[in-house]
Order: structure tokens, then sequence, then C-alpha cells
């Protein structure tokens, strides 16, 4: 029986592949059926949150792959370059590259035809796949990716899938969860309390309760005064990719038993909401999402971000799926939730007053940041 569904499973599965997720593509739409049967898989809202989440996995000593359409790849290219790349972390990248066979859908067209010079422009190394005859070299560019620390895109041409005799398995029919939907949110009554501090003192007030969790703090000043208040080789200081926090500590959390805390902040989150969507659906226990939210854009001059005048982010995380939240501006507050031993995910909306503290930069490389968090995650309690 022909099935190039089967064989590429087969290659991913001695190639050591342990980590997968994806967004549909109909070309492939049988492949990813039949992933989550050979691997751990994540559906994805977006492709970007996708190379976060895998970034954390690679972190964990996993080797992930990512499985997207031509178009993905430009929701990509930024994460691509200043989280996997900068970092060096493993990503295999599968690609259903559309608009160059057989193609009925015109606005597929220019993204697919040019994806090879966007990759080749990026800098982002790439293989074209014509048929499962070419399987064998997706096997020795994948030993290549683990054993190198790289990226590596695989573009899928349609044809390969023709005349398969694969079928996707059957699977149990959604049903909506209807004591599960967002008018929970409406239900709470919670008000916005007035802030009082700021992003610096509420990172003092937590500081010591951080102490032996894996830690990923958000780029720019908040790294900054994070290691300022709280070093640790446990913390994952992000230095580019914004929006990539949470998605980055959902990979680590997903691939190590050790407590996973983000801090992450309101304009990272609205530019990757979908994430919290994957988180809910996901619903790692062992991790905690501090979302202070101080109205602004810290590092870039604080200039407003829209959780100033019409955005609830903890009314988008219940509604999102994430049940178990805190809406506070108390240093009090916060810190007795994170004391709490309970299940998460958890999501805990801090209001704080916008401002920054005068910080040098982190005087640790990146790649010395990367081992030093692998180091312990790799130590005892991992799984």
């Amino acid at each position: 029986m022909f099935s190039p569904e089967e064989e590429l499973i087969a290659v991913l599965t001695r190639s050591g592949v342990d980590f997968t997720c994806s967004l549909p593509c109909e070309k492939i739409k049988v492949l990813l059926e039949m992933l989550p049967d050979s691997f751990f898989h994540l559906p994805l809202t977006r492709e970007e949150e996708g190379v976060g989440i895998c970034a954390g996995a690679a972190l964990s000593g996993r080797r992930p792959a990512i499985f997207v359409q031509s178009s993905g790849i430009g929701n990509m290219i930024n994460a691509l370059l200043s989280l996997t790349g900068f970092y060096e972390l493993p990503l295999a990248i599968f690609v259903s590259q559309r608009g160059i066979y057989k193609e009925r859908i015109e606005a597929q067209l220019p993204m697919g035809q040019r994806l090879p010079g966007i990759l080749r422009g990026s800098g982002i190394p790439f293989s074209t796949v014509q048929s499962s005859d070419d399987f064998k070299t997706i096997e020795k560019k994948l030993r290549e990716v683990f054993k190198n620390n790289r990226t590596h895109a695989f573009l899928l041409s349609p044809a390969i899938w023709e005349g398969s005799a694969a079928k996707a398995p059957k699977r149990e029919a959604i049903v909506r969860k209807t004591g599960r939907r967002p008018s929970a949110v409406v239900e709470s009554g919670l008000k916005t309390p007035l802030p009082k501090y700021t992003r610096f003192e509420i990172l003092k007030a937590i500081a010591a309760r951080l102490g032996s969790k894996i830690v990923v703090c958000n780029l720019g000043v908040p790294s900054k005064e994070l290691y300022a208040l709280k070093h640790q080789p446990s913390n994952f200081y992000m230095l580019g990719s914004m929006g990539m926090a949470t998605p980055i500590a959902l990979g680590i959390s997903l691939t190590t038993d050790k407590e996973v805390v983000v801090i992450d902040g309101d304009g990272s989150l609205l530019m990757n909401p979908g994430t919290l969507a994957t988180l809910a659906y996901a619903a790692p226990s062992n991790l905690t999402v501090v979302a202070i939210d101080n109205s602004s854009y810290g590092s870039t001059g604080n200039q407003p971000t829209l959780t100033g005048s019409c955005v609830d982010l903890e009314a988008v995380a219940r509604g999102f799926g994430v049940h178990n939240t805190l809406k506070t501006a108390s240093k009090k507050d916060l810190v007795s939730a994170l004391r709490e031993k309970t299940d998460g995910p958890r999501f805990i909306h801090v209001i704080a007053v916008s401002g920054n503290t005068d910080q040098p930069n982190i005087p640790v490389g990146h790649l010395e940041i990367k081992k030093q968090v692998q180091a312990f995650i790799k130590g005892p309690g991992s799984i």
C-alpha cells in the first residue's frame, strides 16, 4: 500500500523527533491527522507561537518539528531569526508548499512561488522535496538539525501525496463544553484595581518566590530588571522576539515537571493572544503566567497599549479557557498566590504603574543563558 504519510512518519521516528505542532493545510490533512498517534502533538493558533513553543521544548532537550503551509513562514521569520537561530536551538520545519503545483487558490501563488527566495534571503537552509524518493534527504538533514542545533525547512510538494492510500484515523467528535463558555468572565464581576507599583517594585516583591523555578522573562527592560533583582541559572532572559515569552514557557512546561513561571507584559501578550488558547488547551499544571500590565510598551518609550483603554487581559485569558486566574494590584496578594500550591495553568493579571528603572545590559551572553537554563532543566526532577 502506497502511503508517503507513513513513510515520512517513519523517517521522523528514526530521526528522534518527539515533539510536534501544526496548523492546518488541506494538502497534508491526512499527515496531520496521523501525527498524534506517533508523537506528542499540539495544535496551534498561529505559526509564530509554534516557534516559541518549539524553542521551549528544545531547551528541555526535545527534538521539535513544526508543520505549516507556505503562508505560515511569513508569520515566523522574525522568531526564527531572533529566537531559534539566535539561541542556536534545533527546529525542523515541514512546509506544505502551496502555489506551485495544481494550485486552485490564486492567493496562494505569491507566497508559495517566492518562498525559496524568502528563505534564502533570510539565511534559513531548506530542501525541496518533490516525491517520497526525496525522504532520504529529509533523514540526512534531520540528523544535522539535531546534532548541530540548526533550523531547516523542508518544502513539501503537493505531488508527494497523490495516489496515497493513507486514511486519517477516526477521532471522536469534538463536543462543545457549554459549562466553560466565556460568559463566566461577565459573571465574575471583577473590577480592575488602581495600580500602585511599578514593574520593578512588583518583581522585587516576588523575587524570593522565584527561586528553584524556571523563569522565562519578557524582553528588554523586564529582563534587565529581573537580572538586577534575582539572577539565577534557571532564568531564561529574552533578548528579542517580542510576543514569545509565554509560548517559550509553554513549551518548557510541557516537557518538564519543574515549576515554570513566565514574566510577561501587556504589549507582548497583545501581540500573540492566541497563545492563551493554546495554553488552555494544553493545560500544563506547572505553568504560571505573571502578566504585568502597565498599559504601556515600556522598553520602547512607554507608548500606550490598548489595555489602558479597552482590553482586560484577565478577561481575555478566561475567554480563551484559562480558569485559574487572579487580578490584583497588591504585592501581598501576588506573593500569596505564588506561594500557593495549586494546579495550573494560572494567569495572574498584575495591574502596574508605567515606568522603568535604569539598568545596565545583562552581562551574560545569549548562548550562556541557554546553557544555564538547559543545565537546570536537565537536573534533578526533570522528565
